[in-house]
């Protein structure tokens, strides 16, 4: 696919491999590549399985960007970023992620968006960690959130704080932790064990259980991300 992102297919799978060779951030490249990869997945009819790097499936967006205070650049990063979530939200078959490790703003909206959602127990942080940073974190990020996090740790998330895997489990960002040499295995499985079934009423069964986070997270996107908020923003 490119550099950044590694395309591969097989048997109706396609695994989606991001390494930067750092932190694996966001940056604009990065999600262009992703883009592009879940647009093969999809002309391909695909099941995804989404993976990063070995310890860290992503820091999130590429602070660089934002602290560069160019209002085109700063919405250009963040409305792509929201366009994948959003895609990876209704992606009509099944989306497994295989997290190897630490998880922040961006890597945790992946989870998030997710179907299946595997993880690694280790000295790690998932977490959106806006506030923590010194960002208001968008209204579509707590949208998602609010689909998919537990009761007792959505404030507590929302606000900036970052669990452990196992903290993170009982949050709702994972639906299992397993070691790091299993990982990618058990991705693969999940993936394999969708392939039997009938993936029209997965659809459109997943449609009805997304259908009001769909609307929330589209509707927050397109009132809050513009170009012409980012200017007021940076008073330009």
């Amino acid at each position: 696919m490119t550099e950044l992102v590694k395309y591969e297919i097989a048997e109706g799978v396609a695994e989606i491999t991001f390494d930067d060779g750092k932190a694996n951030v966001m940056s604009p490249a990065m999600l262009s590549a992703l883009h592009a990869a879940l647009d093969r997945a999809e002309s391909d009819k695909a099941i995804v399985v989404l993976a990063g790097r070995e310890g860290i499936f992503s820091a999130g967006f590429d602070l660089k960007v934002f602290a560069k205070n160019i209002a085109e650049e700063s919405y250009g990063m963040l409305k792509q970023g929201a366009e994948l979530a959003f895609r990876l939200l209704e992606y009509p078959r099944p989306v497994i992620s295989a997290c190897s490790g630490h998880a922040l703003p961006m890597g945790a909206f992946l989870l998030l968006t997710s179907d299946v959602r595997l993880g690694v127990d280790g000295p790690f942080r998932i977490g959106l960690n806006e506030v923590m940073i010194g960002l208001t974190i968008p209204h579509f990020a707590i949208e998602i959130a609010r689909h998919r996090l537990t009761a007792p740790y959505f404030n507590r998330i929302v606000t900036g704080e970052v669990l452990a895997p196992a903290d993170a489990l009982d949050a709702g960002y994972f639906d299992r932790l397993i070691t790091a040499d299993d990982l990618l295995p058990a991705a693969r499985f999940a993936a394999a064990s969708f392939t039997g079934i009938d993936m029209t009423h997965f659809t459109a069964t997943k449609r009805r259980v997304r259908a009001q986070a769909v609307a929330a997270v589209r509707g927050a996107i397109d009132s809050e991300i513009t170009l012409e908020n980012y200017k007021r923003r940076l008073g330009q």
